[in-house]
């Protein structure tokens, strides 16, 4: 079952559940997918696109929910959090520290960087090898770090 059938299926038991957040929720994540299909030259979307939309989504959210827990807007951040949530079920397994670090690991030996000067050497295929399986600022923090030791 691919991604776009599953939310199509969510979103029927939580129209039928009358469950609006949920819905909501579900429906932007549908909306994503089927502008994308449309913009596109086929009308199928890749499963590693459809992983890259969920975790903008997911970002997004919990961008929101940061900024409103900032300034004090705690029924709005409640919802973002909500929101972000649910979108977190759809998301691909991500990847623990420990083990983004051993690839930053792999991936130093491999291109022989010899020191911070080299992050675009790592960086570069680090973030397509890891796309939608780590956040990109936890992976630069580590190659920073691990370029750092050198």
């Amino acid at each position: 079952m691919s991604l776009t059938e599953k939310i199509n299926a969510d979103i029927k038991a939580a129209m039928l559940a009358k469950e609006k957040e949920k819905l909501a929720a579900l429906r932007d994540i549908k909306a994503k997918l089927l502008l994308e299909a449309t913009s596109g030259s086929g009308s199928e979307v890749s499963e590693e696109t459809e992983k890259k939309i969920v975790l903008k989504l997911h970002k997004q959210r919990i961008d929101s929910y940061n900024l409103y827990v900032e300034q004090g807007r705690d029924d709005l951040a409640a919802d973002e959090k909500f929101q972000a949530d649910i979108i977190e079920a759809y998301l691909p397994k991500m990847l623990s520290e420990e083990e983004i670090r051993t690839e930053v690991q792999n991936k130093i030996a491999a291109v022989g960087a010899t020191g911070p000067q080299d992050m675009g050497k790592v960086m570069g295929p680090l973030s397509k090898e890891l796309a939608g399986k780590a956040d990109g600022k936890v992976i630069s923090g580590l190659v920073k770090e691990e370029l750092g030791k050198l």
